[in-house]
């Protein structure tokens, strides 16, 4: 009789549940799309993690808090942040996608990433530490900066609504598109 491993098996589902919302939503996805991709059944599924919906915010807080890592956020340096989360759009989709899906479909006003904890709280508290050190313009509040720049920042991502870039672009085209953000966030906020 083969040995279980509940571990591997919660990992299999949760990349496997990763792909599917990316790619489907939480409407469109399947869960035994999920299960047949990761090697289980749809009762195991359940039992590891209750119902879709929570399976789809277990997917999108475990994202979120494994590949946004807000460390690199520098208010000094806020022009180049926002080139930085450009290129971070471009290289992995799955970001936009998941958190585009949630907007629709589980978290259509306020803080997107209230069911993951909430928008990173020192983000905000070095920004407005920023503003009171003369670096970023304080006529704005600190929350409504890193949204400003986050969005600037996703012109081009998967979710846009006027231009969608990808990684087969030519490096100059992104490389004029970065520098044309960080001299739109500069004007925009630095002091």
């Amino acid at each position: 009789m083969p040995i279980r491993d509940a571990d591997a098996t919660r990992a299999r589902i949760l990349a496997a549940a990763t792909a599917e919302f990316a790619e489907h939503g939480l409407a469109g996805g399947r869960v035994d799309r999920i299960a047949a991709t990761a090697q289980t059944n749809k009762a195991q599924l359940y039992h590891y993690f209750g119902n879709k919906e929570t399976l789809f915010d277990l997917v999108f807080g475990h994202y979120v808090q494994t590949h946004v890592a807000n460390g690199w956020f520098d208010p000094e340096r806020l022009p180049e942040y926002a080139a930085g989360v450009y290129d971070y759009y471009l290289q992995d989709p799955v970001l936009v996608r998941l958190a585009t899906w949630a907007r629709l479909e589980r978290t259509p006003t306020g803080d997107l990433y209230a069911r993951v904890g909430g928008v990173d709280v020192q983000v905000v508290a070095r920004i407005e530490m920023a503003q009171a050190q003369g670096i970023l313009v304080d006529t704005m509040q600190p929350l409504d900066i890193y949204s400003l720049v986050i969005g600037m920042a996703s012109s081009w991502a998967q979710s846009s609504l006027t231009f969608t870039a990808t990684a087969d672009e030519p490096e100059a085209v992104h490389a004029a598109r970065r520098a044309a953000l960080a001299d739109a966030v500069r004007a925009a906020f630095c002091r």
